[in-house]
C-alpha cells in the first residue's frame, strides 16, 4: 500500500514516493534516470538522456501558448544518502522507508532526498497532465549535482530554446533565491608513514551532533566532528605519547560531519591521563556547543594491549597540524547583502588510508577571488606537509540580476496567493543556475521550493502543506506566462 496516497496533490506524492523506492544517491543514477525516460516515452515526450544520465523531457505548449517563451523547469535526480548509525539501509539497493509525521513526510533513520526529489515529483506531474495550461515546457533533471553539479556541468543544451528557468532546489517557501555561490571540491591527499607499534588500544568517538548542509547551514556553528577529533588530539598530545591506527569521519563534503572516529595507541601508563583529557573536552564542548550541538559527546573504550599497523609520531604530528590549522566554518559575511555568508569551508571527508589522509573539502564563496585565495591557502597547508591537492566540480556564482520579467511575475502571483510581499535573497549554498546561466548565454531564472528542513541530515522532513502551496504557485507561474513581458 502506498505510504503517501492520500496526501494532496496526489500526483506530486505519488511521484515523490515512486522516486524514493529507487536508489537515486550521487554516482549511482542509473535506475532513476531510466525511470525519467521510460516516463517521457511512456506519456509521449520529446526524451533525451546522455552519457552521464542526464534527461531533458519536452512537452509542446498547450493552445494558446504557442508563442509564449518556453520555461525551463530545472531540478537533479540525485540525492544524499546520510544515515543513523543504527541504521541498515543499503542505499544501493533499498528504497526509502517513508512515514508521515503530522505535517511532514520522512524517511526512517535517513535523508528523505526532498532534496531534489519534489523538483523531480513536480515536474512529473506538471508533464503528465492534460489539464494545465502552459508554454513549450523544458523540463532539465541533472545528476550528481550533490557533489559539485557534475552532471550540469557535463550536458549538452543544445536541444533547449527556454531563457526563462524556475530551478526548484531550494527550501524555505516564500524565499526565492536570485543569487548564489560558486564552489569547488577540494581533494587533499597528505602522506603518511606506518610501523609496528605495541600499546593499549582506545577507540574514540565524536558522536551527537547536528550536522546539516555545508551551505545553508554553514552560520549556524555547528561542530564539524573531524575538526573536533584534530581538537582532541591536540589535547592528548600535549599530556602523553599516542599513535594513530584508523581515522575516518563524515561521508559527504557538502554535509557537515556529524561523527567521527579513531582508534589510537597508547601506553598502557597514561591510561588515566587520556581519560581525563577526554572527559574535560566533553565538558568543554557542552559548554561551547550548548545551543548548536547540545547532545555532542566522546565516546571511548579500551580494547586491550595490541600490536598494530600504525602512524609513525611524525605522521601523526603532520594530522594533527593540518586539522588545528587548515581553516573551516564560515570565515567571511557578504558585505553587500546583510546576514549573507560569502565565503565557506567545510572539511567533510576525512578516511586514514594505508600510506595517505584522504579528505574532501567544499569550498565556497560568491566573490571569485576569494574562493579562489582560500583554495591556495588550502594548497599551501596541504604541500607544506609534502601532499598535494586535486579540484572537482568547480562552479561559478550565480549573480544577481536587477531586470528579471519573470521575477517581477512571480511575485506578483505570489502576492496575489498569499497576501504577503516574497523575500527575493542569495543564498551561501550552490545552485546549478549559475552553470546553467553561462551555458545558456543568460537567462531570467528564479530558484524556490516548499519548506525542506535539515537537508542532508537524518532529521531530514518535507512539509506537506507547503509542498501543496508551491504546487499551486508553480502551476499559476505556467498558466500565467503569457503575461510575463
Amino acid at each position: 500500500m502506498s505510504i503517501l496516497e492520500n496526501l494532496e496533490p496526489k500526483r506530486v506524492f505519488h511521484y515523490f514516493e515512486e522516486i524514493a523506492n529507487i536508489p537515486h544517491g550521487s554516482r549511482d543514477t542509473k535506475r532513476i534516470s531510466d525511470y525519467l525516460v521510460q516516463f517521457g516515452k511512456e506519456h509521449h515526450l520529446e526524451t533525451y538522456q546522455d552519457e552521464m544520465n542526464n534527461v531533458i523531457l519536452i512537452k509542446e505548449a498547450t493552445t494558446g501558448y504557442e508563442n509564449v517563451e518556453p520555461i525551463i523547469i530545472q531540478g537533479h535526480m540525485d540525492m544524499v544518502c546520510e544515515k543513523e548509525s543504527d541504521s541498515n539501509i543499503d542505499f544501493s539497493t533499498d528504497p526509502l522507508s517513508l512515514y508521515i509525521d503530522g505535517d511532514f513526510v520522512k524517511a526512517e533513520k535517513t535523508t528523505l532526498g526532498g532534496d531534489d526529489g519534489i523538483a523531480v515529483a513536480y515536474a512529473l506531474a506538471i508533464l503528465e497532465s492534460d489539464q494545465l495550461r502552459h508554454p513549450r515546457l523544458e523540463v532539465v533533471i541533472t545528476v550528481d549535482e550533490e557533489i559539485g553539479m557534475l552532471g550540469a556541468f557535463g550536458m549538452d543544451l543544445s536541444v533547449l530554446k527556454g531563457k526563462r528557468m524556475l530551478n526548484i532546489d531550494s527550501d524555505e517557501e516564500g524565499h526565492f533565491l536570485t543569487g548564489c555561490a560558486g564552489g569547488m571540491s577540494l581533494l587533499a591527499d597528505i602522506p603518511v608513514a606506518r610501523e609496528n607499534r605495541s600499546g593499549l588500544k582506545l577507540n574514540v568517538k565524536i558522536t551527537g551532533l547536528e550536522g546539516g548542509h555545508s551551505g545553508a547551514q554553514i552560520d549556524k556553528e555547528h561542530g564539524n566532528a573531524n575538526i573536533l577529533m584534530g581538537r582532541l588530539f591536540a589535547c592528548l598530545k600535549e599530556q602523553l605519547v599516542f599513535s594513530l591506527i584508523d581515522f575516518a569521519g563524515g561521508t559527504k563534503d557538502n554535509a557537515i560531519p556529524r561523527e567521527s572516529s579513531a582508534s589510537l595507541l597508547i601506553d598502557a601508563d597514561n591510561r588515566e591521563n587520556a581519560v581525563s583529557v577526554i572527559e574535560a573536552l566533553k565538558i568543554d564542548f557542552k559548554k561551547e556547543f550548548a545551543i548548536a550541538d547540545p547532545n555532542v559527546t566522546i565516546e571511548y573504550d579500551f580494547a586491550g594491549e595490541s600490536t598494530e599497523s600504525a602512524l609513525s609520531l611524525s605522521s601523526v604530528t603532520k594530522i594533527i597540524f593540518y586539522l588545528r590549522e587548515v581553516p573551516n566554518g564560515m570565515l567571511h559575511m557578504s558585505q553587500n547583502m546583510k546576514g549573507l555568508v560569502e565565503t565557506s569551508l567545510n572539511l567533510g571527508i576525512l578516511e586514514l588510508q594505508d600510506d595517505q589522509l584522504h579528505m574532501v573539502t567544499s569550498i565556497r564563496s560568491s566573490v571569485s577571488s576569494r574562493k579562489e585565495d582560500l583554495k591556495e591557502r588550502v594548497r599551501m597547508l596541504v604541500e607544506m606537509l609534502g601532499g598535494e591537492i586535486t579540484i572537482e566540480g568547480d562552479y561559478p556564482a550565480w549573480e544577481y540580476i536587477p531586470d528579471s520579467p519573470l521575477r517581477d511575475k512571480i511575485a506578483e502571483i505570489y502576492q496575489e496567493q498569499y497576501h504577503e510581499e516574497p523575500i527575493f535573497e542569495a543564498i551561501h549554498a550552490g545552485l546549478e543556475c549559475g552553470i546553467f546561466y553561462e551555458k545558456l548565454n543568460g537567462i531570467d531564472c528564479v530558484s524556490f521550493g516548499p519548506n525542506n528542513y535539515d537537508i542532508h541530515t537524518p532529521k531530514e522532513r518535507l512539509s506537506i502543506s507547503s509542498t501543496e502551496r508551491v504546487w499551486k504557485l508553480l502551476i499559476a507561474i505556467l498558466e500565467r506566462a503569457n503575461e510575463i513581458r
